[in-house]
């Protein structure tokens, strides 16, 4: 292979990282004076170029190069194409419902501020739980991806590189925030873009395809996994994406919805062009005959097909796509980072605690993130878990986005998230003929996505279906237990009334809200209702 010698692959990856580190550090001394909102999130500031590259680098990490040609050797062109159009198109529901919740929830700038103005203060800790978890998982499938790529292009210990790069992202995004963030992500975006275009460019020059294997892999042709595949992605995709605190910061930080719509429709593009060139890599692995390789015996995993071709090109070659990997992955996880400071911060100590405890916090997380980072045997395993908590969680919490269900509460959010994840169980109970060991390893999708069955499908259709269920189960358990308390205590019975707007309590949050304007940004007026 043109493999990069020990000392290019250390100056490579050192001076990305140190680049990274020193215009990080630069520009968050010019953000020094900026207020606790303006650390935190940056509403309306943001114009529609700089978020289509936000929205392209903190939707593209480095574990797309495992991923998305894993699948291509498995599915084919079909699931080259379901899995780019899955990525890329889900992104326009934040075009969508953004201007929506901003109206409902100015203040805020993330979901889960909303939730809680609209569901309670249980309901917004119970989503809130649920992004942080969710930011973790993606957290540590970064740092994981990051680890393996760095070690399959060089042979270099992954462990010192995800060391350097939680301290480099931890370092600027400590000092600069949210609005740091933004900025290095405009350049990662706009690198990433130009990296991908010379990798391209090299592979498509250097690879040699044997056509007579085009037809016999049956990558051509449709698969039962694929049609699959056709529901699954864009389900869990879709729904993960709510719990992506970084993609709402981005969302309420455009100037306005046309910027939003632009700069998303913008990255749509770039990201159905980029996931369909990085998928198609799997495929040419295929056809030039490497994997699974001409070894029966020791066959090349497909979740490795990137790096197969990549071992047939220049070590200049190689040097670009370290580069890239590494701009990849900073740019994620730097998203990652400050999504989950804004979120710890908003949801748990309403923005009054001193910024510096919540960013100790979450240096404190690094440690666990990095562990489990080092032991993940499985970057799409870490995926499917939060797409699967989301299409439980989701389908219920968006109900009450329509003014017509106000009579929605969060106890029915609550119930419906957990019923959904219990039904995956429930059905795994059905499917593997009452194995319970089998029914809880399906909820945590220990054997994949690409397992022959029905296994994976039941539990994406059991997790929305049954949340919704056990939703409107809650809501009549709940309307019966309210009606009879009001028989026993002879009150009129008013769960079904429309909510009134109180003029009155409005302006008193208001005055409230106007004690607090820098130690408490982004606070919505009150909380709803959980039961």
């Amino acid at each position: 292979m043109g493999q990069p010698s020990f000392q290019a692959s250390n100056a490579i990856i050192y001076l990305t990282y140190g680049a990274f580190l020193v215009g990080g550090t630069a520009l968050a001394w010019t953000l020094r004076n900026q207020s606790k909102g303006e650390f935190l999130s940056g509403n309306r500031t943001q114009t529609a170029l700089p978020l289509a590259l936000n929205f392209i680098a903190s939707a593209l990490g480095s574990g797309i190069l495992f991923a998305y040609p894993q699948l291509a050797t498995i599915t084919g062109v079909q699931g080259v194409v379901v899995y780019a159009l899955s990525s890329g198109l889900p992104l326009f529901i934040f075009a969508a419902l953004g201007p929506i919740i901003r109206r409902k929830c100015p203040e805020g700038f993330v979901l889960t501020e909303w939730t809680r103005q609209r569901y309670g203060i249980a309901t917004a800790i119970y989503l809130s739980a649920a992004t942080l978890l969710t930011l973790f998982l993606y957290m540590v499938s970064e740092l994981s991806a990051i680890g393996q790529v760095v070690n399959l292009l060089t042979g270099l210990d992954p462990l010192p590189i995800i060391i350097v790069e939680c301290i480099v992202t931890t370092i600027y995004t400590s000092l600069g925030g949210f609005r740091i963030s933004f900025i290095t992500d405009n350049v990662q975006g706009a690198m990433v873009v130009g990296l991908i275009v010379i990798a391209t460019i090299s592979i498509g020059v250097e690879t040699k395809i044997d056509t007579s294997l085009i037809e016999s892999s049956g990558l051509l042709n449709g698969s039962l996994l694929g049609w699959q595949l056709l529901y699954i992605l864009p389900i869990a995709i879709l729904t993960n994406d709510f719990f992506l605190s970084s993609f709402w910061l981005r969302t309420f930080a455009s100037k306005s919805d046309k910027d939003l719509w632009v700069g998303i429709t913008v990255a749509v593009v770039a990201i159905l062009v980029i996931i369909t060139l990085v998928g198609s890599t799997g495929l040419i692995a295929v056809w030039a005959g490497l994997v699974p390789g001409p070894d029966p015996d020791n066959p090349v995993d497909g979740s490795v097909a990137f790096f197969a071709l990549l071992e047939q090109l220049p070590a200049w070659v190689v040097g670009f796509v370290l580069v890239m990997s590494v701009t990849l992955s900073t740019a994620a996880f730097d998203s990652f980072q400050s999504a989950m400071v804004s979120t710890a911060s908003n949801d748990f100590f309403r923005n009054r605690l001193n910024i510096w405890w919540i960013r100790a916090g979450v240096v404190l997380i690094i440690v666990p993130v990095v562990v489990v980072a080092i032991r993940a045997p499985s970057i799409l395993q870490i995926y499917l878990i939060s797409d699967l908590l989301s299409a439980a969680v989701i389908p219920v919490l968006v109900i009450g986005l329509s003014d017509r269900c106000y009579w929605w509460r969060g106890f029915e959010v609550v119930v419906g998230g957990l019923g959904g994840i219990f039904t995956v169980f429930l059905f795994g109970l059905v499917y593997y003929d009452g194995d319970a060991t089998q029914a809880g390893r399906l909820i945590l999708l220990e054997d994949g996505l690409f397992v022959p069955g029905w296994a994976a499908f039941g539990a994406f259709v059991a997790a929305p279906v049954g949340g919704l269920l056990w939703g409107f189960g809650a809501l009549a358990l709940r309307l019966g237990f309210q009606y009879g308390m009001a028989k026993v205590k002879g009150h009129r019975f008013d769960a079904l009334d429309r909510p009134v707007d109180i003029s009155a309590a409005d302006e008193a949050a208001e005055a409230e809200d106007a004690e607090y304007p820098y130690e408490a940004p982004g606070l919505g007026k009150g909380a709803g209702k959980f039961f």
